[in-house]
């Protein structure tokens, strides 16, 4: 009786690691778009943001030149989901909300080219914006009090 015990202790053990690996799996691995684009495209974080600076180029078109807009955009996807969850989980969203938001930015991916253009992410007061690596909080039509409202070339939501 008592191995049975340990052998169902080991196996409670084993399924509570498993379930967190899972979870901590799906959190991106970059916290900002400077980040993701090093991390994809091999470039060091000051790299990529003193190109974005100089040139102009929007961190989606950097990654969209390297040829790794698709991988960019599910990272960046996957960062807008965490900061989501964090919000829902402060109280200062509801899942309903997080969900719709979530939803309209997986849509419009589809015609997401890297630059920018489409404006997204400022009519739904995500503030998704990001300034010297910081993350902007909705603050009035999409602006992010440390951001733009729209972080780096990623297509948001309408």
């Amino acid at each position: 009786m008592k191995n049975f015990k340990k052998l169902i202790m080991v196996g409670a053990m084993v399924t509570m690691i498993g379930a967190a690996s899972v979870t901590a799996f799906a959190a991106s691995s970059y916290s900002t778009p400077a980040e993701a684009v090093a991390g994809l495209t091999g470039k060091t974080v000051e790299d990529v943001t003193a190109e974005r600076y100089e040139t102009g180029k929007t961190y989606g078109t950097i990654a969209n030149d390297a040829g790794k807009l698709e991988e960019f955009q599910t990272e960046m996807l996957q960062i807008k989901k965490d900061i989501l969850a964090d919000r829902v989980e402060a109280g200062l969203m509801t899942q309903e909300r997080a969900d719709e938001i979530i939803a309209a930015i997986e849509n419009n991916q589809s015609a997401c080219d890297g630059t920018g253009s489409l404006r997204t992410g400022q009519r739904m007061g995500a503030g998704f914006g990001s300034m010297n690596g910081g993350q902007g909080y909705g603050q009035g039509n999409g602006q992010g009090m440390r951001g733009f409202g729209q972080g780096g070339g990623f297509c948001q939501a309408q």
